[in-house]
């Protein structure tokens, strides 16, 4: 399905932008007046990737299994 792959495209983008930020100081959740725990702002951007992965990855295998 195509709305996943993009869903997981986005995903990857704020998991990178969050990742990036977190090294220059940027704290992207926080400039959304969302105040995480310690232990989740830490791996926020992986998980973001994480999940944007695991969505591109479900949204292509869908369209493999459409096309047979």
């Amino acid at each position: 399905m195509k709305a996943l792959k993009i869903v997981g495209i986005i995903l990857i983008l704020v998991g990178a932008v969050d990742l990036i930020g977190s090294y220059t100081g940027f704290d992207l959740w926080g400039r959304l007046g969302v105040t995480l725990p310690d232990i989740l702002w830490k791996y926020s951007s992986y998980i973001e990737i994480g999940l944007g992965l695991l969505l591109f990855n479900l949204g292509s295998g869908q369209k493999s299994e459409e096309a047979e």
